[in-house]
């Protein structure tokens, strides 16, 4: 719907209330997120969660195959939540788990053949959710924004406790 002439941004949506909470902040803004790049996957039959988890898998590690505990640190994720993020993906084939020959504590994470397809269909949808999230908030502001939230995963300073 055009406002004064104009397409109708998220800019232009009601704002939502302040809050100063970092956390509570970066969680709203997570959700919208996900409801976004959700919304953008439907075709495929998955959601942005598994969409990460697909493509970091199929990134691999520089040894071969990813192993979960690999997968959990490079999601930033605790292993058990990988399970439960992995379950859904194994039961409709689209990874595969397989224990290590070498350890059998080890277990590797493999894309499927459908799990492969899956993921070429979704590129394309993801790379369109990337282009039209940067057409409406700029592609500058969200490389920006990207590198200010790679960081903040990255920082291990994080891991401790706050301070008292």
């Amino acid at each position: 719907m055009p406002v004064n002439g104009r397409a109708k941004t998220m800019r232009d949506s009601p704002p939502v209330p302040r809050s100063p909470c970092t956390c509570g902040s970066l969680r709203k803004a997570s959700r919208r997120i996900s409801q976004f790049y959700d919304t953008a996957l439907a075709p495929v039959g998955i959601k942005s969660t598994q969409y990460s988890i697909l493509a970091e898998v199929d990134r691999g590690s520089a040894q071969g195959p990813v192993t979960m505990c690999e997968l959990a640190t490079a999601m930033v994720m605790d292993r058990s939540t990988l399970g439960h993020n992995l379950r859904p993906l194994e039961r409709d084939d689209l990874i595969a788990l397989r224990l290590s020959i070498d350890d059998r504590r080890k277990r590797y994470v493999e894309l499927t053949k459908k799990g492969r397809s899956v993921l070429l269909r979704a590129r394309r949808l993801w790379g369109q959710a990337e282009g039209h999230f940067e057409s409406i908030f700029g592609k500058e502001p969200a490389a920006e924004l990207r590198a200010v939230l790679l960081s903040i995963a990255a920082n291990k300073e994080l891991n401790s406790l706050p301070i008292r």
